[in-house]
Formats: structure tokens, C-alpha cells, sequence
């Protein structure tokens, strides 16, 4: 019996996959998919910022179903949903939180992209999709921050809007389109929760686009030099599903301890208090994942090169895998890129600091020095490094590099004596 029903799912299975190959696309891909058989847990990364996307568009389908958009109704349905909703505490938090996840997850993405060449030849356009997610996910959560309409929400979206207003002829209409009037009130919060609300899902779009395009050439490596053949290459199932389920269990450990015992640790209290545009916060700063690039809109006195500067340090990185002209993709085998890729790093760090702080004493010299580093890195040392740059040899293949990493190591004749 069991064997005729077996029979019979398989029937149906096969009946619905030949006209519509669901099933063997996903066996194709996530389970017989060749992957390199070196891949570190740097390469989890990827996977878990699919998985926040989902809890972040599962959460605040949610709590959208109890938010009210109006400038009145704002705050008091959020303190509603945190208070009166069964279980609405939680989803809130894990929705607040699943943001600064989110960002850390992409962040170390990219990060690891940079370091192992995963921009160049030929996955430039993989990695320029990778930019437009971040993109989209930058806009989505200032939109997302300025929902629950508190202090910090209300002068936050008062100051990032009026930046457009140093753009010259159009600058001003902009700013008047984006708040929907003459002032942030009303119109604003309506049509930022609509693309709030949309604009995840515009995300999943991007990101099955972005799955296609690593498909098609495949995943980059620490060694950063393409597979030969199946000797180079392991099904990702169960290596890598394994793997990362791993790295799910830990990474989830961590997040729901944030979202239980320190769920207000990477919020702002001002947010706390309900909008009033006739007091302005001591200090108006963002939420830490845009401080990097806040410090650089503030590193000049002048209002249109600063906002220049800011834009420009998001468009530089979709020009990265021309500027940087080396041949060899991997950091590891790179001597002088490696120090110069953490140095960017540390003052990537510094410029969320500088951020942080108010523009003034020791700040504005930092602030600058490393707005400077910044833009240096990318169109100065890396296109110079890349033809001067002497670097180690590669190996001959994915699989000695791990055959030869793997053996054991034979003891000369004086350490046996």
C-alpha cells in the first residue's frame, strides 16, 4: 500500500514537473549544484542574509496588519502593538533587530567579496546586483526607520530628504515630491510605509536574479581561481546545506539572545518619544549601519560635495572590478593588497565612530583623514597596486591546494632525532 501511494506521489510529482520543472530545478540547483570543495564559513554569509530577508518580510507583513500610517495614529499603534497585540513585543523586536542582522550579514558579504576578488571577471555584474540589494535595503530601512514616527524618526527623514535639496535646478521638487508637500507630515508617512511595505519584495526579485547570475559561472573561492573539473568541485548538498545549517544554529543563537535580553541596545531612546517638530534632538544621527557614510557626508562644510561624496561612496564599489587591475582575484596571495584592503577596513570602523560623534574638536580631522583613505583606496592604490603589485604564485588547482593543505606532514630526519 505504502509502496502504491509512493508510486502514486511519484506519479504526480512527474506529471507536474514535465510541464512546469519546479522540482527539477530546485534537485539541479540546490542539490547537485558544483560547488568548490575549499568554501570557508565566510561563504555562509550569503545564505543568511536570504534568511533575514525572509524573517524581515514575514514580521513586518505582521506587523502591518496593525500599524496605522497617519501622523496622529503612528506612534500610539506602535506602543499598541508593543503592549496590547499578543505576542506583538516579539515580532517588533525580531523585525527592529532582523535590520541590524540583516546589515551585518550583507556587510560581511560584501567584505569577504572585496578581500577574495568575488567582483571580477566574470561575475562583475553578480557583484553589481550585490550593490543594487544593498541599495534597495539602505532605502528600505530608512523608510522602515521613520515609521514609528518618534523623534528621531521625524528629524531623520526632515534631514536625509532635504539632502536632495542641494542637488541644483531640481533639487528643491525632488524633496517636495518625496515629502508629498512642503513640510514631513502626513503625505510622507503614507507613501514611505507604501514603498516600505513594497520595496522587500523588489529585494526577493533582485536576489533570485542575483542566485541566477552566481549560477552561471559559479562560486568564487578563497583561492579565487576557477574549478578545473569534478575533482575541484562537491555537490552542495549535503556539504554545504550541512554547513550552513551550522552556521544558521549559531547565528540564530546570537540574534534571538539580542531580540530576548538586549532587544533596545542598537536603538535610539529618542525613538521613544513622540514627534514634535518644534524640538530638535541635542544630535540627529542615524541608525549605526549608514554611519560609515554619514561621517562622509559630513566630512566636507559644503552641503552639495558632501552629498556628492556620500552618493559616491556607494557608486565607487559598482566601478571596483575595473579599478582594481590586478590578475590575480584572491587577498591571500596579494602582500601588499592584504594590508591595504584591512587598513580600509579599520577605517571603515573609524568613519562609523567619527558618525557617531558630534562634527567637532579631534572628530573633523579623523572625519576627513578618513573620508580621504576611503576614496584613495579604491581609485589610487588599487588600479596602482594591481601593476606594481608582485604576487605569490596561485596553485594548480582547487584540489592539490586541499589534497596538499590535508596531508599529514612527514618529520625530517632531525626532528625525529
Amino acid at each position: 500500500m505504502a509502496k502504491a501511494q509512493g508510486a502514486g506521489g511519484n506519479r504526480i510529482v512527474q506529471w507536474i514537473d514535465y510541464r512546469l520543472p519546479f522540482v527539477k530545478l530546485i534537485n539541479h540547483e540546490l542539490y547537485e549544484y558544483p560547488t568548490p570543495r575549499n568554501l570557508s564559513y565566510w561563504w555562509n554569509f550569503g545564505s543568511l542574509a536570504g534568511v533575514m530577508l525572509v524573517i524581515m518580510i514575514v514580521t513586518g507583513i505582521f506587523l502591518a496588519m496593525q500599524y496605522t500610517p497617519s501622523t496622529t495614529g503612528a506612534f500610539n499603534s506602535v506602543e499598541r502593538i508593543m503592549r496590547e497585540v499578543n505576542y506583538g513585543w516579539l515580532i517588533r523586536y525580531i523585525h527592529m533587530n532582523g535590520a541590524s542582522f540583516f546589515f551585518i550579514t550583507v556587510y560581511i558579504h560584501i567584505f569577504r567579496g572585496l578581500y577574495y576578488g568575488s567582483y571580477k571577471y566574470p561575475r562583475e555584474f553578480l557583484w553589481m546586483l550585490g550593490l543594487v540589494i544593498l541599495l534597495l535595503m539602505m532605502a528600505t530601512a530608512f523608510m522602515g526607520y521613520v515609521l514609528p514616527w518618534g523623534q528621531m524618526s521625524y528629524w531623520a527623514a526632515t534631514v536625509i530628504t532635504n539632502l536632495f535639496s542641494a542637488i541644483p535646478f531640481i533639487g528643491h521638487g525632488i524633496v517636495t515630491w518625496l515629502w508629498g508637500g512642503f513640510a514631513v507630515g502626513n503625505p510622507t508617512l503614507h507613501r514611505f510605509f507604501a514603498l516600505h511595505y513594497l520595496l522587500p519584495f523588489v529585494i526577493l526579485g533582485v536576489v533570485v536574479l542575483h542566485l541566477y547570475a552566481l549560477h552561471t559561472h559559479g562560486s568564487n573561492n578563497p583561492l579565487g581561481i576557477d574549478a578545473k573539473g569534478p575533482q575541484d568541485t562537491i555537490p552542495f548538498h549535503p556539504y554545504y546545506t550541512v554547513k550552513d545549517l551550522f552556521g544558521l544554529m549559531v547565528f540564530l543563537i546570537i540574534f534571538t539572545f539580542v531580540v530576548f535580553y538586549a532587544p533596545n541596545f542598537l536603538a535610539n531612546p529618542d525613538n521613544y518619544i513622540p514627534a514634535n517638530p518644534l524640538h530638535t534632538p541635542a544630535e540627529i544621527t542615524p541608525d549605526w549601519y549608514f554611519l560609515p557614510f554619514y561621517a562622509i557626508l559630513r566630512a566636507v562644510p559644503n552641503k552639495l560635495l558632501g552629498v556628492t561624496l556620500f552618493f559616491s561612496s556607494v557608486v565607487v564599489l559598482f566601478f571596483l572590478p575595473w579599478l582594481d587591475t590586478s590578475p590575480v582575484r584572491s587577498g591571500r596571495f596579494r602582500p601588499i593588497f592584504k594590508w591595504l584592503f584591512w587598513l580600509w577596513v579599520i577605517d571603515v570602523f573609524v568613519l562609523g565612530w567619527v558618525g557617531d560623534h558630534p562634527p567637532e574638536g579631534i572628530v573633523i580631522p579623523i572625519d576627513r583623514f578618513a573620508t580621504l583613505y576611503y576614496f584613495v583606496y579604491f581609485l589610487i592604490l588599487l588600479p596602482v597596486v594591481g601593476k606594481l603589485e608582485r604576487p605569490r604564485p596561485l596553485p594548480e588547482s582547487i584540489a592539490a591546494a586541499v589534497l596538499h593543505a590535508a596531508a599529514p606532514r612527514r618529520e625530517t630526519e632531525t626532528e625525529r632525532a
